[in-house]
């Protein structure tokens, strides 16, 4: 590869996050309809914090999509046409990694961040009746 080649690159890959408000039309209905999947991901998060079972479904399944990222991208980029006014669908899959993946990520990260709030609660309730039955059985010691 060429110097040149990798500077453009790069350069290319540098400015693009900032640049993408910009290019894309986000008034497009299948960008409006990911919008609408991505807030829907993130109800789905919150209201599953109370149950345990449905959000380990739901971690799977956004960490199953988020892995098949690439192969919609390359599905995107042969069929942009079908729904789309311009091709978003880049070799490198920047596009869909700034407007699909990393909107599950980030539902993700929280899911992990309420499943360590949970040990860390769990584990301070156990240490804590831990201490309490040892200061019961201490006190019986003493009394007989």
């Amino acid at each position: 590869m060429s110097a040149l080649y990798l500077s453009v690159h790069f350069s290319f890959v540098r400015s693009f996050p900032s640049r993408c408000p910009a290019i894309v039309q986000w008034s497009e209905r299948w960008l409006v309809g990911l919008l609408l999947f991505h807030l829907l991901c993130l109800l789905l998060t919150v209201v599953t914090c109370r149950y345990y079972k449905a959000q380990i479904c739901h971690f799977l399944l956004i960490v199953g999509l988020v892995y098949c990222a690439e192969y919609l991208n390359e599905l995107a980029a042969m069929n942009w046409r079908a729904f789309s006014n311009f091709q978003y669908f880049d070799s490198m899959g920047m596009f869909i990694s700034l407007v699909f993946s990393i909107p599950l990520l980030f539902n993700a990260m929280i899911i992990v961040m309420v499943w360590v709030y949970r040990t860390f609660s769990t584990m301070t309730e156990l240490k804590t009746l831990q201490l309490k039955r040892k200061a019961q059985r201490q006190r019986r010691q003493k009394e007989d």
